[in-house]
């Protein structure tokens, strides 16, 4: 999936919340509706818009659905945001230095 894809999916405070939760371990999805003020119904929705994004998974047990984090995707993310804060860091630096020469 896109990095960008991947940051607008987590742009929404709640699937953030659900990934945060959700890096502790793996759970069902009764006890992720239970940690929010938010109906069941809009929790499967975001989990499954996670899930579209790659940044969950989910197994089946029994008659439950077991959700956990795809670590795997999230650490591509944060390569992707260290590079870019090099990359910001260099530039910040550059202009530091021209302001600082009287150059800007």
């Amino acid at each position: 999936m896109p990095v960008s894809t991947t940051f607008e999916v987590l742009a929404d405070p709640t699937r953030r919340q659900i990934v945060a939760f959700l890096a502790e371990g793996e759970s069902p999805v009764r006890d992720i509706v239970d940690q929010f003020n938010t109906s069941a119904p809009a929790i499967s929705q975001h989990l499954k818009v996670l899930r579209e994004a790659g940044l969950v998974s989910m197994r089946p047990d029994a008659q439950r659905r077991i959700y956990s984090v795809n670590r795997t995707a999230l650490a591509e993310s944060a390569a992707w945001l260290m590079r870019m804060g090099g990359f910001w860091s260099e530039q910040l630096e550059g202009l530091e230095r021209g302001l600082k020469q009287g150059r800007l």
